[in-house]
């Protein structure tokens, strides 16, 4: 496995990280953002999945903003710890944001090269266009990455967030003390 990523690593990232002017596109969106830790010190991350609008057959910006803000929240991971949370916000998400292509891409490059990385994935505000994409995603997730999965009803939204992070550490929008700090700017 290590050999894999290594001669992936060299072969997507030969100069060992992604600039963000080399996805200026993603990072215009303003679609990922870094938060605190949860209770642990695990990294939190946010994404906003309306933000997202899919290039046609243009994948490779995607899988390179992918990489680019996965190793931004792994050089946040603290010392003895080796996970991260992220928490994909559809609030607003539409048809024009679904790009089934685009999540199968960004999912295999999470699982295959940072595997056991992702401690929990919450999703919330999921509208009926997103699950009707997640059904076409879901046979690609594989079994380990599926029970890291939440989805969130509205209701429990903040409680269920808060079993994971501490109101300090969470960002203002679900009722926690944090503002959006982006990607690019962690």
């Amino acid at each position: 496995m290590l050999i894999k990523y290594m001669t992936w690593r060299r072969k997507f990232v030969p100069r060992g990280s992604i600039s963000a002017s080399e996805v200026p596109n993603h990072i215009a969106h303003n679609k990922v953002f870094m938060q605190g830790t949860d209770k642990r010190g695990c990294p939190v991350a946010l994404v906003f999945g309306a933000k997202h609008f899919p290039s046609k057959g243009i994948y490779e910006q995607l899988k390179c903003y992918a990489v680019f803000a996965l190793d931004k929240i792994c050089s946040r991971i603290p010392y003895g710890e080796e996970k991260f949370t992220i928490i994909v916000d559809l609030e607003g998400f539409g048809y024009s944001n679904s790009d089934v292509r685009g999540y199968i891409a960004v999912l295999s490059i999470l699982q295959d090269y940072y595997p056991e990385r992702l401690k929990k994935l919450f999703f919330v505000h999921v509208s009926y266009v997103f699950m009707m994409a997640w059904k076409v995603v879901y046979p690609f997730v594989d079994k380990n990455t599926r029970k890291k999965i939440t989805f969130v009803e509205n209701k429990k939204l903040q409680s269920a967030l808060l079993e994971e992070i501490d109101v300090d550490q969470l960002p203002q929008i679900y009722g926690g003390k944090l503002e959006l700090i982006p990607i690019q700017d962690a």
